[in-house]
């Protein structure tokens, strides 16, 4: 990781899960990092835990599906640290519902985080990294591929960041700018938990064995390295790699164990 030390990174979606432990090991790389997300006093903490890294970090309050505070957030990075190395849009919340109970207004909110989030960010931040032929990454999913039944909305996002960066990325092929898709498998963090019910409510119970899952921190590491070697497409999770290449020949067969896994999870929004 030592090609990342110094480095300028942008965080979304920073203060939990996979944005936390991103910031935790770009700390430890010694990369400046710029901590962004709604709540505030969760990036201090953070930030606080992080002092003993020689380092400079700087949180700032954005909500990702205001393009002014896209804005606002790249224009803070370039003045406190003069150029951006790395944009991570990480920033990102989940839904479980069947679609026929869901309220749109849910299936609306997931896709200005998740998607429109990442275009505000992305659009203020690439004349930047192209000057520095630097890094913008997408935290997708393996549901960017393969869709999720009680998950529409999501699945609907992740499908729609994964079109636009493979767009972006062919776009300034020729001008140095590297896009990296990175979909992690099922990672242990607080997004099922926060995951929007059909009503628009936190769920606040996770429906999954998180014990089984991928750790926030290995996923970090993954993406980290990926940024390092400069790749296209990271998918490094078992689970992930299995339903990615057997949806491929056995869309159907996928399609069946599916259902049968997110029908059997309790108080599935599957209706049978």
């Amino acid at each position: 990781m030592d090609s990342l030390k110094a480095k300028n990174i942008i965080i979304t979606g920073a203060s939990s899960g996979i944005g936390e432990a991103l910031a935790i090991q770009a700390a430890k790389t010694g990369a400046n990092i710029v901590l962004a997300s709604r709540n505030i006093s969760k990036l201090d903490e953070l930030k606080k835990s992080l002092n003993n890294y020689d380092t400079t970090i700087i949180t700032l309050s954005c909500d990702v599906t205001i393009a002014s505070d896209c804005q606002n957030l790249i224009d803070t990075a370039i003045r406190e640290l003069g150029s951006i190395d790395v944009l991570i849009n990480n920033a990102g919340i989940s839904m479980r519902a069947s679609f026929e109970d869901i309220n749109m207004d849910v299936l609306k909110e997931v896709m200005n985080v998740n998607f429109w989030g990442s275009v505000y960010c992305s659009k203020a931040a690439i004349p930047y990294l192209l000057k520095t032929k630097g890094s913008l990454v997408a935290v997708s999913s393996v549901t960017g591929f393969k869709g999720l039944p009680g998950r529409s909305g999501y699945a609907a996002s992740k499908f729609a960041v994964n079109g636009f960066f493979e767009s972006i990325r062919m776009e300034y092929m020729s001008r140095g700018l590297h896009t990296l898709i990175s979909c992690p498998g099922f990672t242990a963090s607080n997004i099922r938990v926060n995951a929007l019910n059909a009503a628009g409510e936190q769920q606040a119970e996770t429906p999954a064995d998180e014990s089984k899952m991928d750790t926030a921190e290995s996923v970090a590491l993954d993406i980290l390295q990926a940024i390092r070697d400069r790749k296209d497409f990271m998918l490094t999770n078992k689970q992930g790699r299995i339903i990615f290449w057997m949806n491929k020949f056995f869309p159907k067969f996928v399609d069946k164990k599916i259902y049968q896994v997110i029908a059997a999870e309790p108080n599935s929004p599957i209706k049978k």
